[in-house]
């Protein structure tokens, strides 16, 4: 057998009674507390309000919690929640969906951007899409504490053989996926950096939507399915989601540079 890597790790860190800390949890957390570090360096940085940024941070946290539970719940086995809608606000049993979050926070920003009259949807997005790239490496890593999220079986190498699971190698999905959001990260924070800033609103959105889900069209031919309607199907439920989100990334990369030359300047 190729595979090196036994992963049994146990996904709880603590518990004591009825408190139970888990490195997903922890993980989640942990990515709007290095979220909200980046953005007030932003905010600081363009002189903008602090309580600006508090306000933000609020949104952001309800529109990703909301939004990726719903996703979960109505993406992915829709008949059960809406047969148990109880179920849906039972959020501590598992169950988040990125493209739900996708969704949420778009829906959270564009309520505080109408609130927020110097910053605009587009204006937010381009900052918030630099602490969102950063925050998918967490999660997927919280992923991979879970042994969830798992690959197809595999004869290479670095194949993991997730012990909760089954004994067979697999693929390391969620591995690929969080070191992929670090180098989209590391790009995306790199060209803000390099235009100081100072770009055509939509630039750093559109290259986010491409990076991002452009990524997650390829790496699900790598995954299992996330429900039992997949099966037989072209494009998983992942993919399908993914491509009006490539497609408007493709949009509003266009639109940016459309706009004029402030990118140039």
């Amino acid at each position: 057998m190729l595979a090196t890597i036994t992963w049994s790790i146990s996904p709880e860190i603590y518990s004591i009674g009825p408190i139970h800390i888990r490195y997903y949890g922890l993980l989640f957390a942990l990515s709007f507390v290095v979220g909200f570090k980046i953005m007030e360096h932003i905010f600081n940085k363009e002189n903008r309000s602090m309580d600006d940024l508090n306000d933000l941070v609020w949104y952001m946290i309800l529109g990703t919690v909301i939004g990726a539970r719903l996703g979960h719940c109505l993406f992915y086995n829709p008949e059960y929640y809406l047969a148990n809608p109880i179920e849906i606000l039972k959020i501590w049993t598992g169950g988040l969906a990125s493209h739900g979050a996708a969704v949420g926070i778009l829906t959270s920003i564009y309520f505080y951007s109408k609130k927020k009259k110097k910053q605009s949807f587009l204006w937010v997005m381009d900052r918030v899409v630099i602490t969102v790239a950063l925050a998918a490496v967490f999660i997927r890593m919280g992923n991979l504490f879970n042994s969830e999220i798992i690959g197809h079986p595999t004869d290479l190498a670095w194949g993991f053989i997730f012990t909760s699971v089954d004994n067979i190698p697999r693929h390391p999905a969620q591995l690929y996926e969080a070191l992929f959001y670090l180098l989209s990260f590391v790009i995306i924070y790199f060209q803000y950096k390099k235009y100081d800033g100072k770009f055509n609103d939509g630039y750093l959105f559109g290259i986010f939507l491409i990076l991002i889900f452009g990524f997650r069209i390829f790496v699900e031919y790598f995954k299992e399915n996330q429900t039992y309607f997949e099966e037989g199907m072209l494009l998983n439920m992942g993919q399908l989601l993914s491509i009006p989100l490539v497609i408007a990334g493709i949009y509003f990369l266009y639109y940016s540079k459309k706009k004029g030359s402030k990118i140039d300047n």
